[in-house]
Parts: C-alpha cells; structure tokens; sequence
C-alpha cells in the first residue's frame, strides 16, 4: 500500500542518516533498504536537495545520483550544529503550533510535535517570544489532508461529497482511500465505491469529508507514473479540436495534445484527447473570443448554450 505524507516524511528523515553512513550507496540497494522502487527512491532524491538547515540557502543538502550511485557532498556542512535566527525561530514554531491543531492529526504525531515545540523554545530564547503573538489557521483542504492521511495510515473508508466541475455537479461518495500526491494541487487516488473504479479527487474541491468505521479494502492496483503530469491522455480516447487565436495560444502549453497547426490570424487549430470531453466545456467558456471548440459538434453546442445561458444571466442583473 501506498505510503502516506507523514509516512513519506518520516522515511526521507531516516534516508538521510541512511545515506551520510554509506557514501557513494548503489540505488538498487537504498530502494531495497527502505522497502521502496528505485523510482520512488529518485523522486525522494529530486526533493531532498531543497532542504536543509537554513531557510535561507547556502545550507542545503547537496544530493546527487547518476541513476547508480547517490553522492552526498557536503554531510560535513549540513551536520554543523543547528544555529535559528529570531525570524527563522518565529517562523518554525509558528509553523508548528500551526501544524498541531490540524484536525485528523495522530494523537502520537501531536504530542511529539508538541515536545518538539517546547523544545526549540527553549533553545530559541528571546527569539521565540514573537511566535506567540502570531498565529495561522489552515483553509479546508488541511483538514481534508489530514482526514485523508489519517485514513490511509488507519486503513479506514472515507464519506465524502465532492464538487465536480465538468458536470457542475455535488456528488456523495464512499471512497476507500490509495495515496496522497501533489501535482500542482493536492489530490487523493482511491478506490470509488459509486463508480466502482479507480478515481483521483482534488482535495480543495472536497466540501465534507467524514472518516468511517469501516475497512478501507481497495483492490490491489498498479500506482500510476506521474512523471509525465496528471493528466495522460490515451490514444483510445475521444478527440477533441479546438481553434484560438493569438490570445489563446496558451492552451497548448497547459493541455497535451496530438498536434497544433498554425492559423493564418496568428492562433492555432489544436487537436487533443481525453476520457471525458464534457470536462472541456470550462475550456470553451474560458476562451471567450480568444478561441471556440470545433469538435466534436456535441461539445461545441453545448459550451455555446452554457456560454449563452451566462450571457443571458449577467444581462438580466
């Protein structure tokens, strides 16, 4: 099963004082090491060069591999003792007390993040003082993160009701959760028990979510490769053409797609697939003069009858 955010943290954590005892380790042994793919083990290597112990810079950890061997560079460096300025201290315990009041949290995790606090106070000094007249309280998703991640390390099923945006639909939905991962946003990978299949959720676009008695049982599935993004047409999905102008030539930076002809006025004739083409009827309405949706002819009416209904909205305010 899928490691959770907390779990994955944990493991880089050990994979640092894994890596400083053993310069120059082979990857196929590290992945062995920690029970994980040699890809995981790469894209844990790819984060690890952007931390370290200032949030400044010039102290990072100096990580590489050559797909064979992982080289650590400057251990020496980064293992000199620990030294927070006020604004680095403030904004670490803020951060923390922050993190502690996240609903869904593990009492364990909460309680050694609380040690921890009381900790770094009392080696931060005077430095801490200004934390406590600051606070943050997270927007829903942080609490939607921490049900999830709850869930998967609890092994538990999830009520949800989730905003679709294609369908401008509220849907109810048992979901018994896979993973957490960021693709730009936040999302979910679970098994859903209204579709019977395989489904990812945005968490920012979860409205409820509600953690249940029930065990969570998701067939036992091959992990998708995010590498190449999210979204991953296939060859077997429907096409879909779409016409910009020079205004809307960014459509085919953000969308994958099988071909873009140059227009006459400057624009382009994109062509690209996808499972549900309804889904790119936000599209059409977000283009407005900079670009239409030629086919399928389905689609193209119906984002011209969405787009007409909202014309007709704004003119009867």
């Amino acid at each position: 099963m899928a490691a959770n955010a907390i779990d994955q943290t944990r493991r880089m954590l050990s994979l640092v004082t894994y890596l400083r005892e053993r310069p120059g380790a082979h990857v196929a042994d590290v992945a062995r090491a920690f029970g994980i793919t040699e890809d995981e083990l790469i894209s844990d290597l790819d984060v690890l060069p952007m931390c370290g112990t200032s949030f400044r810079g010039g102290d990072l950890l100096d990580i590489d591999t050559d797909g064979d061997r992982i080289w650590w560079h400057n251990p020496d460096d980064v293992a000199a003792p620990l030294r927070l300025a006020a604004d680095e201290a403030t904004a670490l315990l803020v951060a923390a007390r922050a993190v502690a009041t996240l609903p869904g949290l593990r009492e364990s995790d909460r309680d050694a993040l609380v040690r921890a606090t009381a900790k770094l106070e009392a080696a931060a000094g005077e430095a801490a003082g200004a934390s406590s007249r600051l606070s943050v309280t997270f927007e829903s998703e942080g609490g939607v993160f921490a049900e999830v991640d709850r869930a998967i390390s609890e092994r538990r099923r999830l009520w949800v009701r989730y905003y679709s945006p294609a369908r401008d639909e509220l849907t109810e939905r048992e979901v018994d959760p896979i993973r957490l991962f960021a693709v730009g946003h936040t999302y979910m990978e679970a098994w859903c028990r209204l579709s019977e299949a395989r489904r990812t959720f945005r968490l920012d676009r979860v409205v409820e979510i509600r953690l249940l008695d029930e065990h969570a049982a998701p067939p036992e599935l091959e992990l998708r490769d995010l590498s190449e993004g999210l979204v991953q047409p296939s060859a077997d999905d429907p096409e879909v053409v779409v016409e910009v102008g020079p205004g809307g030539r960014w459509v085919a930076e953000y969308y994958p797609h099988d071909r873009a002809e140059e227009l006459p006025d400057g624009g382009l004739r994109i062509t690209l697939r996808t499972p549900d083409p309804a889904s790119l009827r936000r599209l059409g309405l977000r283009l407005g003069s900079d670009g239409r949706i030629v086919a399928p002819r389905e689609l193209a009416d119906s984002a011209r009858e969405a787009a007409t209904a909202a014309l007709a909205a704004y003119e009867g305010v």
